[in-house]
């Protein structure tokens, strides 16, 4: 993706980070009810690492989680979007789709409207076959955004970086096929 793509939704621009981004990333990434499904929550410095991290895959694929702004009324409330995972599944190398909201904007059907547009630019711009998206089991608010979006559960995997005794290895699979898309697209 050229650098100074964007995606604008209804409600939202999905677009390149910025330096002033990591501020508000670090205190989503703090706030223990964004990252309830995750081993724990992030320190800034964590969170800085992961927003270089994403910055990289930007620089790299052309493509990346984009920061999420609301136009005239917030400038950050998190990342939507595509990356390529960087550990072995027996579905990699894939393509995922994730979302990473903060609290005072759930429930509101922004992450479900960010990610379809980011399917749209995975699908049409970047001719991706499939995208994958996947979570713990007792996500369900994330599972049912990969639902609306028209993914199909594929089964249940231990994520590999984590502690197969971790009360977070086992993980849930969704997939999303080019195909299945378009029909559900022009319905």
């Amino acid at each position: 993706m050229p650098p100074g793509i964007e995606v604008e939704t209804a409600r939202l621009l999905l677009r390149r980070w910025r330096f002033e981004d990591r501020e508000p990333f670090a205190a989503l990434n703090a706030d223990p009810s964004v990252m309830e499904h995750f081993p724990s929550s992030l320190s800034r410095e964590e969170s800085d690492a992961l927003a270089g991290r994403i910055q990289d895959h930007f620089s790299t694929r052309g493509y990346g989680p984009w920061a999420v702004e609301v136009p005239q009324r917030a400038p950050f409330i998190g990342f939507i979007g595509l990356f390529v995972p960087d550990f072995e599944a027996p579905f990699t190398p894939c393509v995922e789709i994730g979302w990473r909201l903060a609290r005072a904007w759930w429930r509101q059907g922004l992450a479900t409207e960010g990610a379809q547009a980011a399917l749209a630019y995975g699908f049409e711009q970047l001719g991706l076959a499939e995208i994958v998206s996947f979570t713990v089991p007792a996500n369900r608010r994330s599972r049912r955004v990969m639902e609306k979006l028209g993914m199909r559960y594929s089964g249940d995997f231990n994520h590999p970086r984590m502690d197969r005794h971790h009360a977070l290895c086992r993980h849930v699979l969704y997939r999303l096929a080019r195909s299945d898309w378009a029909a559900t697209a022009r319905s």
